[in-house]
């Protein structure tokens, strides 16, 4: 996983400048093309989306209500961590990246919206949307690639403290909600020193964190326990359960988007000067999608597309899959690799990088990896598209 700047072969070394440039013209109008067409089927679909998952929530809850019967736990537990995956994936983090915006309903915001998470939404919003999707992969400005927790990169040096990554990383996965509120507050580098937990901002910025753990915590572990009387343990386990499945999944899912094998990461001086058509083409780069069924993308938020939410994080989930194929074409015609595979895989070669990146550089052994989708370029097409 060599920083693309230091590899032998380098996988855009074909491009000139003129064809970066003319990629982002090209992504530019598949953007547009988008943004022309958004409507009413499209406010229809978030408005059911939202509609369908707070009844399954409330379906769910009422069904715990008898949980001491182990069918009614099974099912209502299962329900309740369905929805909570529905709300923070297709619904919570698509609201707040702005996607449904252009309706200007104040219910449908990324202003306004508060998602189910131990992560305010102002905080995720700055941590992900201002500083991950603007240094994505960006090696020492893009926490999210390892949250700061992780080796990501091969040049980054070692010390045997990675040599337990594999184990941060499935409490991580376990605790995911609270390792992003964490990550947020930037933990690890305003505990540091005294000067920087005595921080008037961050001291503020915690205490919000603070309130909305506790509010989520009361909510489920003590207000519908409470409401479920004589199933008040069955009820606080089920709640537990959920979360726990739908950290597990949400994980996962951030995991297959930009850690296996096929993804590219960047130098920090690479981005010096960036122009629009290097910023798209470090995205097309630096992410990797997830093949599936239309269940398996609703159920990531849509982000089984992450090559197109990378590329255009504030257009609508629900237009990802309309647009991927123009975006895979582009990616042939170019001759760039389309990082894809099933969810299996994906997850399976995102793990097997913890492990490889947990040991000494010496220690490594490189395998296949991942699954990709190669899509070689003609030379008639290439100049066409430059054209």
């Amino acid at each position: 996983m060599t920083v693309l700047q230091k590899k032998t072969h380098n996988p855009i070394g074909h491009l000139t400048a003129e064809d970066i440039e003319q990629i982002g013209v090209e992504l530019d109008a598949i953007r547009r093309s988008v943004i022309d067409t958004r409507g009413a089927d499209d406010a229809a679909y978030i408005r059911k989306v939202i509609a369908t998952a707070r009844k399954l929530e409330l379906g769910s809850r009422a069904v715990l209500l008898v949980s001491m019967f182990p069918p009614a736990w099974v099912v209502g537990t299962a329900g309740l961590a369905v929805a909570k995956i529905i709300e923070n994936m297709e619904i919570g983090h698509n609201v707040m990246h702005g996607q449904w915006d252009w309706m200007r309903d104040p219910k449908i915001h990324s202003t306004t919206w508060e998602w189910d998470n131990a992560s305010p939404s102002e905080q995720w919003k700055h941590s992900h949307n201002e500083l991950h999707h603007t240094y994505t992969n960006v090696i020492g400005k893009d926490n999210d690639l390892g949250y700061g927790i992780m080796r990501v990169d091969e040049d980054q040096r070692w010390v045997p403290l990675y040599a337990a990554q594999p184990l941060w990383n499935f409490v991580n996965a376990c605790f995911f909600e609270y390792g992003i509120a964490a990550y947020d507050l930037e933990l690890g580098k305003n505990l540091s020193t005294k000067e920087r937990r005595q921080d008037p901002e961050f001291r503020a910025r915690a205490k919000v964190t603070l309130k909305k753990i506790r509010n989520q915590m009361t909510k489920d572990y003590v207000i519908h326990p409470l409401l479920s009387g004589p199933s008040f343990l069955n009820t606080l386990a089920a709640n537990a359960t959920a979360n726990l499945i739908r950290n597990l999944w949400t994980h996962s899912v951030i995991m297959c988007g930009h850690f296996p094998e096929g993804v590219e990461t960047f130098e920090r001086r690479s981005i010096v000067g960036e122009t629009r058509g290097e910023w798209y083409l470090r995205q097309m780069l630096g992410s990797a999608n997830i093949s599936g069924s239309k269940a398996m993308h609703f159920m990531t938020g849509n982000l089984s597309f992450q090559i197109e939410h990378h590329l255009f994080p504030d257009l609508p989930s629900n237009r990802y899959q309309e647009i991927a194929p123009q975006v895979q074409d582009l990616f042939r015609r170019y001759g760039l690799t389309y990082t894809t595979g099933s969810l299996p895989r994906q997850v399976a070669s995102a793990w097997k990088k913890v492990f490889r990146l947990s040991l000494p550089n010496g220690a490594l052994r490189r395998g296949r990896g991942a699954t990709v989708t190669d899509l070689p370029s003609t030379a008639p097409e290439r100049e066409h598209a430059a054209a």
